[in-house]
């Protein structure tokens, strides 16, 4: 009798986590850099089913170094990510991070990118590679890279210069009014499959123009997130990027997006709505050339875009992030609850 006791127990336990996992809500995420690693570390506590898609025109640093090298997509986003989203131990992270600061030849790289290299060449490509660096990790979610093409980012400015580049692009004194790759890419087709299935499409905060638009600016792709069924849900910056989104509100960041994605395609906005202090939005317009994204809800008077609003910054050592947990709560009970949970919360 115990015995049998036991098995059902054990039954029990393995349908109630086959069911959890068959009600998980599917997320997909876009971004790139440290707007999307940052929000994983929230999202990735609560109960959803994540794919995060990357984009991989970086060209600066480690990455820019191995791309020349070796002729392949960026990889250090990919690796930062697959770490947001790591369950391993702290030591293992700390391992992954580390960079030979002794040596010439190593010093620029970090453990993970040349591991992820190491990947690469045994297995043959770039997205055979993921999946081993993800069991190693012990990843929670998927990790996708937009595409396994060695693209690199254009940027067209106010004169119609053309800039080379993504960390040419950021640096890039005037104004950019577009983005575009330097050669037609292939879309990884797992990524079409993933909005697809989608309950919610995530715009990641990050750089708009090299961590978000590269995401939008294949066709097909914008076709695909604009059909799928799932709500466009976008996570507003804190701060304005110079060069980028100088004096942008957050109807402003919404609209830029809308160049490339079309009018009304995006449904959900969650945004910062606490005030920063002062001295540190001093610090940050000299220092950083940023000043704090206004939330203008009159903007929005005239729209069907749901606004989300609460304090969603943390500062430690004087530099503002995203409240990881708490942006990752509310997408997580907007999902479960929609509407209906934020009109009865406020």
């Amino acid at each position: 009798m115990e015995e049998l006791n036991e098995v059902i127990f054990h039954f029990c336990n393995i349908c109630g986590t086959l069911m959890v996992w068959l009600l998980m809500k599917k997320i997909v995420i876009f971004g790139g850099g440290s707007g999307l690693s940052q929000l994983l570390k929230g999202i990735k506590l609560f109960p959803v089913d994540i794919t995060a898609v990357v984009s991989v025109a970086d060209n600066g640093g480690s990455t820019g170094l191995l791309r020349k090298e070796l002729n392949i997509p960026a990889v250090g986003d990919i690796s930062k990510v697959m770490l947001s989203m790591s369950e391993s131990s702290q030591d293992v992270i700390d391992l992954m991070n580390y960079r030979f600061t002794k040596s010439k030849s190593l010093g620029i790289h970090s453990v993970k990118n040349l591991l992820l290299m190491a990947l690469m060449d045994l297995k043959g490509s770039f997205a055979k590679s993921l999946p081993v660096m993800e069991t190693l990790l012990d990843v929670k979610g998927n990790i996708l890279p937009l595409t396994e093409d060695n693209v690199n980012l254009v940027g067209i400015t106010t004169n119609g210069k053309k800039v080379y580049g993504e960390t040419q692009i950021t640096k890039c004194a005037k104004k950019i009014m577009e983005v575009k790759y330097d050669k037609d890419i292939v879309v990884n087709p797992d990524v079409i499959v993933a909005v697809r299935d989608a309950d919610l499409i995530i715009f990641s905060s990050g750089s708009l123009l090299t961590s978000i638009v590269p995401h939008l600016i294949d066709k097909t792709l914008v076709r695909e997130i604009n059909n799928a069924k799932a709500e466009k849900m976008y996570i507003c910056n804190l701060f304005t990027q110079p060069g980028e989104t100088d004096d942008f509100s957050v109807k402003d960041h919404i609209l830029y997006l809308e160049k490339y994605l079309g009018k009304g395609s995006i449904d959900i906005v969650i945004a910062n709505n606490e005030v920063i202090s002062s001295n540190l939005a001093n610090r940050y317009a000299t220092l950083e050339q940023k000043d704090p994204v206004i939330l203008d809800m009159h903007e929005f008077d005239d729209s069907d875009i749901y606004v989300i609003q609460d304090k969603l910054f943390t500062t430690q050592d004087g530099v503002y992030r995203h409240d990881s947990l708490k942006t990752g709560y509310l997408i997580f009970s907007y999902l479960m609850d929609g509407r209906k949970w934020h009109l009865q919360r406020v």
